[in-house]
């Protein structure tokens, strides 16, 4: 084959180069669904949120488990977070993937269950997964399916007969390690389950940490929180964005929010932080991750330095890191 511009491919070459990208995004695919969909970190914050006086607080953050029953090495991998002894446990949902997987999340989580925590419901504790078209998620708005009824009822029984805290459409104080903490959380908004109204208000100007939970952080949720005074809100949802670009990030972020919020650290509004966790877990009908490892997080939340209403937070850059458990 002859361009006439002295460059040619052959028949042969170009076999060979077929083959190359074939053998290249097997291997892409192998990585992504067989390694580093298994690949879990844990993810360290410093971040300094509390009043002036405070004592530090180690807060676990736990989202997208997305279980199955026979998904032994993340339970494994679950189980060990306990060793970690954080003062508090917050569970921003999306736990369950399949029918018979709370006795699974609930052994799991194990020693985590005894230690103070908080928690709010995702679509996928209501809902169980099922097929979808991957390019429905380049919409923000695209229509939501859901598959079959999961027992969301057994596992917050079970959550709650530990002496974890649900915080869906309800306001909760509790001190902990030290510190006064008012809690209030909101349903899915991913699927408009959410009414801040039931929890609108500011907190308790008495509490030395303002926490508010959501599963998906959708801005107008942000938003309410933020004109509230809260300090902080901890959501899930994104999975990190699951299949990222190196160099890029994320493609899309399955909510409203940027792609610069799609996981870890940041500030929204002037005075409130945002966490999104990466989550542990995917979807079975999407097993796979890319740049994105699966995560939970150990915040460290420390007094902010000078103290009183004025007291400068600057969270752009947290002390952050990601390593192996």
């Amino acid at each position: 084959m002859d361009s006439g511009s002295g460059t040619s491919v052959s028949a042969s070459q170009l076999a060979r180069l077929s083959a190359g990208a074939a053998g290249a995004a097997a291997a892409g695919l192998i990585y992504s669904t067989v390694i580093e969909r298994n690949a879990f970190a844990l993810r360290h914050v410093v971040a300094p949120l509390l009043e002036a006086g405070s004592s530090p607080l180690r807060v676990l953050h736990i989202s997208d488990i997305h279980m199955t029953p026979h998904q032994h090495l993340k339970q494994a991998w679950i189980s060990e977070l306990d060793s970690l002894e954080p003062d508090l446990v917050v569970n921003t949902g999306d736990n369950l993937a399949h029918p018979s997987a709370v006795p699974a999340v609930v052994q799991a989580l194990g020693g985590l269950l005894s230690r103070p925590g908080l928690f709010v419901f995702g679509s996928n504790d209501y809902f169980g997964p099922k097929p979808k078209n991957p390019f429905k998620y380049f919409k923000k708005d695209h229509k939501r399916t859901h598959g079959e009824p999961l027992p969301w009822q057994d596992l917050r029984a079970a959550f709650t007969e530990r002496g974890w805290l649900d915080a869906t459409h309800a306001i909760r104080e509790i001190e902990v390690a030290g510190v006064r903490i008012a809690a209030a959380g909101v349903d899915d908004p991913h699927i408009e389950r959410d009414r801040y109204e039931s929890v609108a208000g500011r907190p308790n100007p008495l509490a030395q940490l303002r926490l508010g939970l959501t599963h998906s952080p959708e801005p107008r949720v942000l938003d309410a929180f933020a004109d509230d005074g809260y300090d902080l809100v901890m959501a899930g949802h994104t999975h990190g964005g699951q299949l990222c670009v190196p160099g890029y990030g994320a493609i899309v972020t399955n909510c409203h929010i940027d792609r610069s919020r799609v996981k870890g650290l940041s500030q929204w509004g002037a005075d409130m932080a945002l966490h999104v966790s990466a989550g542990l877990g995917t979807s079975p009908y999407a097993p796979a991750r890319f740049s994105c490892r699966p995560e939970a997080t150990l915040l460290t939340l420390t007094p902010v330095a000078g103290g009183g209403d004025d007291a400068d937070v600057d969270l752009r850059l947290p002390s952050l890191q990601s390593v192996p458990v």
